[in-house]
């Protein structure tokens, strides 16, 4: 389960004030979920028992297979996780310093359902996976990708400089642009990042 949430992308969801990223993996055998407030980290990993137990207690009077229990859930997590809120579903979560859970209210075959996720802290190894070692490879991926276009940017200022010089002249004059000056982008991009995160 959970080399198959590598693959799955991480979502913006909001529980009343607070924002989170999110990412879930439900299969007939279970589900993990990973949810983040960017200061702490939290998990659960559920197999089938586990989701059958929790069930019958928090939802006595319904009955069904757990695959088809899974199956719900899951039918009520992609929505939120798309941005989209389902009219009957209902969503709240409580912080504790032991964890958090994640409680949701909806319905199923007509009658009232509800849920909760059970997360506790994650471990560090599962943190590096999911979010920092990730996030480190896109940062590496786009530093390498703005050398290269502020690498192509300098060759086509000094292709346009040769063109001036050999007497060519713009034919609409709106097209003129200032030569690009490496240093300045990166001093604006660094005051941008740093308004961003204040």
């Amino acid at each position: 389960l959970e080399n198959s949430l590598l693959t799955q992308p991480w979502a913006s969801v909001c529980f009343g004030e607070s924002t989170f990223l999110a990412k879930v993996c439900f299969r007939d055998t279970g589900y993990i979920l990973l949810i983040s407030d960017l200061t702490s980290v939290w998990y659960e990993s559920a197999d089938a028992e586990a989701v059958g137990q929790r069930s019958k207690e928090l939802n006595k009077r319904l009955t069904v297979h757990v695959s088809s229990f899974l199956n719900h859930l899951c039918n009520l997590m992609c929505p939120l996780l798309a941005g989209q809120s389902g009219a009957t579903t209902a969503f709240s979560c409580h912080r504790s310093p032991s964890g958090l859970r994640l409680h949701v209210k909806s319905e199923l075959s007509g009658l009232p359902f509800c849920w909760d996720f059970h997360c506790c802290p994650a471990p560090l190894d599962m943190v590096s996976r999911h979010l920092v070692r990730p996030l480190i490879q896109m940062n590496l991926a786009l530093q390498c990708q703005v050398q290269e276009l502020i690498s192509l940017l300098l060759q086509k200022d000094a292709e346009i400089e040769d063109y001036r010089e050999s007497g060519a002249t713009l034919s609409r004059d709106r097209l003129r642009t200032e030569p690009f000056q490496e240093e300045m982008f990166q001093q604006n991009f660094m005051a941008e990042v740093r308004n961003g995160t204040s």
